[in-house]
Parts: structure tokens; sequence; C-alpha cells
């Protein structure tokens, strides 16, 4: 096998690795959402202890998720230039900057979120806390939109030469 081969063998389990990350990020947000909403319309106060413990315990793990994904998500956008780099001269005009939206939106605006979802708690309103819940839920949203549209380009980018089309 010669190195192009290992290298996108590699990639491949990176990417694998990496997806679970965003999926569960994901799902945990909207978890997280529900903890919250139950948290603030909790009348009694065990059940609103309840619910922010709970809160608190998967905002943690949320945390952890996040930090794997960003450990796991730096060398691949490296790798998309050295393993496929007939696809990134063709396709860097397009591809680079929606590599650097996922930087933008991943790295500074949900690190951000992140954030005020750990540290927050008793130092910014309720109203506020709501809001940041709100802009994360939305911004995982469009991402899953925009996504899988990048992986079907890349997929047909590089699939077979001697096809017909």
């Amino acid at each position: 096998m010669d190195a192009l081969i290992l290298a996108r063998m590699q990639f491949a389990a990176i990417i694998t690795f990496h997806i679970l990350f965003p999926v569960i990020s994901i799902a945990l947000a909207w978890v997280l959402m529900f903890f919250r909403w139950r948290y603030l319309r909790a009348t009694q106060p065990v059940d609103r202890q309840a619910w922010l413990a709970a809160y608190r315990f998967w905002t943690k793990v949320f945390a952890l998720t996040f930090a794997l994904g960003v450990v796991s998500g730096i060398p691949m956008s490296f790798q998309f230039g050295t393993n496929w780099p007939g696809f990134m001269e063709r396709a860097g005009n397009v591809a680079g900057p929606l590599l650097g939206y996922e930087v933008l939106t991943a790295f500074f605006l949900e690190a951000g979120f992140l954030g005020i979802m750990l540290f927050g708690h008793g130092r910014v309103s309720e109203r506020r806390a709501r809001d940041g819940h709100l802009l994360r839920r939305h911004r995982h949203l469009a991402q899953c939109v925009l996504d899988p549209g990048a992986e079907l380009v890349d997929a047909d980018a590089n699939g077979p030469r001697d096809h017909q089309r």
C-alpha cells in the first residue's frame, strides 16, 4: 500500500470517530434544553433541584463530547488538503469557506455558548440562558442541513473517473 491509501484509511478512521461527537452533542442539546425547561417550570423545590442536578450532570457530558469533537476535528481540516489535493485545487474556493464557517461556528460560537452553560448558572439571567440554548440548538440544526451537502459533494468529487456522465 502506498502512503496515500494509508493516509486515506487514517482519515476514514478519524472521521468515523469524529462523527459520533456532533451527533451526540446535537441530541444532548435537545435533552439539555428539555431539562432546563423542566427546571424552570417546576414549582416544588425538590423537583427544581432534581432537574437542575440532571441538567448540570449532562452539561458536563456535553462539554466532554464537544472537547472530543474539537480534538478529533482539527486534523480533518488538514487531511482534506493532503489526502485530496486535486479535489481541493478545484473545489478549494468553495470548500475552504465552508471549513472556515465550521471552525468559526464550532470553535468560537459554540465554545462561547458552552462557557455560558458551564459557568453562567447564577451569573446569567434565565432569559439570557434560554436564548443561549436556542441559538446553540439552531446552529446545530443549520449545521445538520449544511454538513450532509458537503459530504455528498465530497463523495461525488472523489468517485470513479472512468464513467460517462
